[in-house]
């Protein structure tokens, strides 16, 4: 049976593409890699996003297994100006999930996109595969698959995080499974 771990990156400097892990961050990575080393891996696929890729370097080494860069899935784009009440904006688009700001991209729109990197990875029938992105896209990935999650869900996730997602009677379960 096919199990994807859905991990959020650990902390970061910034919410630039390019931003690194702060020190604290670090040390998160090597918790996540401490915490899959019982667990057999068969495939790591990550955001291009700088912070994503270090969280989940140290558990490529110890695997021995070379990371795959996917930009779906990259954080979904809010907007491509500056938004002052970006955290109220956010929320609305957890709300109405076609609601879309200048430049940016819907609820609806990005969760599609992390929803087809999932999809394809339980259509392979991989035995385990972790996934590593970022916040506001997770969160609309796990209201996909459960539409109880909202707003506040995503204001409860921590750096880092992670979600175990399988198939059970077909239907995608979801568990958390990081104890931050």
């Amino acid at each position: 049976m096919s199990k994807i771990y859905i991990i959020r990156h650990c902390l970061a400097e910034g919410q630039s593409p390019d931003a690194p892990l702060t020190q604290t961050g670090m040390k998160q990575a090597e918790s996540l890699a401490d915490f899959f080393k019982d667990i057999t891996i068969h495939r790591i696929l990550s955001s291009p996003f700088l912070r994503a890729v270090q969280s989940i370097e140290s558990v490529s080494e110890r695997k021995d297994i070379k990371v795959e860069i996917d930009k779906r899935l990259s954080e979904r784009l809010l907007s491509t100006k500056d938004l002052p009440d970006w955290y109220e904006k956010l929320q609305a688009t957890f709300l109405d999930m076609s609601l879309k700001f200048d430049g940016g991209e819907s609820s609806k729109d990005a969760m599609e996109r992390i929803v087809s990197v999932v999809e394809e990875v339980f259509a392979r029938n991989v035995e385990n595969t972790l996934i590593v992105s970022h916040g506001n896209i997770i969160a609309l990935l796990l209201k996909h698959y459960n539409n109880d999650i909202d707003f506040q869900c995503w204001q409860k996730l921590s750096n880092p995080d992670v979600f175990l997602l399988q198939v059970e009677h077909n239907k995608v379960m979801i568990e958390r499974v990081w104890r931050p």
